[in-house]
């Protein structure tokens, strides 16, 4: 041994400020053996230096394991809290676009899409949609309830345990016959998903393979909620007294837009849609010839001063900074030339960005009618629809969901790609869920005008930008995943 201990030295010289305790440590015994050392000695203080160095506190390596469930992607991902996510970077969010991105997923969300366009289903009925989604979900292991309001789902993806975020998608189409000319075209005559809900679909159940995906970095659960009726019926009303948002704690929303080019994420803060209510006001009087007025007790009158009158609610009762809207949409009496009819029907709607001054405009509506009538000797009464439950409260974003739904557009797509957008008169039934969980409410732009895909929602020529998809699953499992991480 001792012809070694001028290499040693040298060696000393190199390795000592990389390595200064487990190298000394070598040396000195190197130095401190005998001679008369046995070869097989030899070889255990040359396996001695490799053991120092691999367990050097630089750039440790964890042991291997016989654990046959072990991957090499999920054993390389635990080895930092960068690449775990629990710090999230530019590499997670990479990691999570380039799963959204895979050319397979792509054509399989699109596929997904296009079979869920061609089979529309109207309120309460999307029962093959749903079908098709538990499926999907089977196929992916992902356990879930099924019903909740009749043709609902509330899937899950995580450990199971709290925090629990719900992301949803609506699942109905519209009344409506489909004029786009297209592969992909609806085979059912009069319906149409004119709307985007075969979008929201596709990209939920893409989100949901991204998450379960990476479900070993989940720090809590994701709750998937696929739902009926957001067109009428207010399927979130009836979802919510099934048990959706049982554990939830947030709950976040996507919407397609025409207004922004695609991919293209927008939201604001606190009030983003309208509170929606609708109206029909009877009107009666008392009919008679038209040629002798006196004898008769008119509606027609009746009903035209309640039209203007109802005018003056937003003109001069509302603040000029309140956004409101009160709208008289129809008006029915008589068909006879000759005749005073003895009733009138007149209908409406009205909008407002706040449950206060939404909840006044239903009032006023009622007495202005009511009175009106009475100046002019008959009687009325007054259908907000509210057993047809299509009152829709406003769609109110809470500030710190928003912020969350900016941070993650503007990391996962850039700041560019992520715009603060006006309240729009809209409603949406995601306004139930609002009313009992923060929640956030987000718009993702489809427009492309060398598609033709321009036109707005329940237009029988409304088409999407299906490059959205992979996208907004992308969006959709990072605010989910995101969530988890900052509220675990």
């Amino acid at each position: 041994m001792n012809y070694l201990k001028p290499y040693v030295l040298i060696l000393a010289l190199f390795f000592t400020p990389f390595f200064p305790n487990n190298f000394l440590v070598y040396v000195n015994s190197i130095t401190s053996s005998s001679s008369s050392t046995s070869s097989s000695s030899d070889t255990d203080q040359y396996t001695t230096f490799f053991d120092a160095v691999a367990s050097s506190s630089i750039n440790p390596k964890p042991p291997l394991t016989s654990n046959k469930n072990q991957t090499t992607s999920s054993s390389s991902s635990r080895g930092s809290s960068s690449s775990t996510c629990d710090v999230w970077d530019l590499t997670c969010s990479e990691a999570v676009l380039g799963l959204a991105r895979k050319p397979d997923n792509v054509e399989w969300i699109k596929a997904l899409r296009r079979k869920i366009h061609e089979n529309p289903e109207l309120a309460f009925e999307e029962y093959e949609t749903s079908k098709l989604i538990r499926a999907e979900l089977d196929r992916m292991e992902i356990e879930y309830r099924y019903p909740l309001a009749k043709t609902g789902i509330r899937a899950w993806v995580g450990t199971g345990g709290p925090p629990f975020v719900a992301i949803r998608a609506d699942m109905d189409a519209l009344p409506i016959q489909e004029a786009v000319e297209w592969e992909h075209k609806s085979k059912v005559p009069g319906k149409m998903h004119a709307c985007g809900h075969d979008a929201h679909v596709a990209m939920l159940v893409g989100a949901a393979k991204i998450l379960k995906n990476r479900e070993h970095l989940l720090k809590g659960t994701v709750i998937l909620l696929f739902q009926p009726a957001e067109e009428a019926g207010n399927g979130a009303k009836r979802m919510i007294e099934d048990g959706a948002l049982e554990d939830v704690e947030a709950i976040f929303a996507v919407h397609v837009s025409h207004e922004r080019p695609t991919a293209i994420i927008g939201s604001r803060p606190g009030p983003l849609l309208a509170g929606c209510g609708f109206f029909r006001a009877v009107i009666s009087g008392r009919k008679g010839l038209a040629r002798n007025p006196h004898h008769t007790v008119d509606p027609i009158l009746a009903a035209s001063a309640a039209v203007i009158s109802l005018q003056g609610i937003v003109s001069r009762e509302s603040n000029p900074l309140d956004s409101q809207v009160v709208s008289v949409t129809s008006f029915n009496g008589g068909d006879h030339l000759d005749l005073i009819p003895d009733m009138v029907v007149i209908g409406g709607t009205f909008r407002a960005f706040s449950n206060t001054s939404f909840y006044n405009l239903l009032q006023r509506i009622e007495e202005v009618i009511v009175e009106q009538a009475s100046v002019f000797r008959c009687s009325a009464t007054v259908d907000f629809f509210e057993k047809e439950s299509t009152i829709y409260p406003p769609t109110v974003n809470d500030d710190c969901m928003y912020e969350h739904v900016k941070k993650v557009a503007t990391d996962l797509l850039g700041p560019p790609n992520f715009l603060v957008v006006p309240p729009m008169m809209g409603a949406e039934d995601f306004s139930f869920y609002t009313q009992v969980v923060p929640a956030a409410f987000y718009y993702i732009g489809v427009r492309n005008e060398t598609l033709g895909s321009i036109h707005t929602g329940h237009s029988p020529y409304f088409m999407i930008d299906e490059d959205v998809l992979p996208i907004g699953a992308a969006v959709h499992a990072t605010i989910a995943e995101r969530y988890l991480i900052e509220h675990g």
